[in-house]
């Protein structure tokens, strides 16, 4: 059995920024994980939107 621990890994959701001022139907989502001690901050990647089709900013939602 896996023991679960109180690491320092999170799963965090990056959403498109784009998108969600666009107003357009739908949302791109991705999924992740970060290192909490090392990133106390959002999390801001580029990402591929496919509704968009194109790449563009996503940030950590809560």
């Amino acid at each position: 059995m896996a023991k679960k621990s109180k690491g320092n890994r999170i799963q965090v959701i990056l959403e498109c920024t784009e998108h969600k001022a666009s107003g357009m139907p739908g949302t791109s989502r991705y999924i992740t994980q970060k290192n909490r001690k090392n990133t106390p901050d959002r999390l801001e990647l580029k990402k591929y939107n496919n509704v968009l089709k194109k790449v563009t900013l996503h940030r950590e939602i809560k």
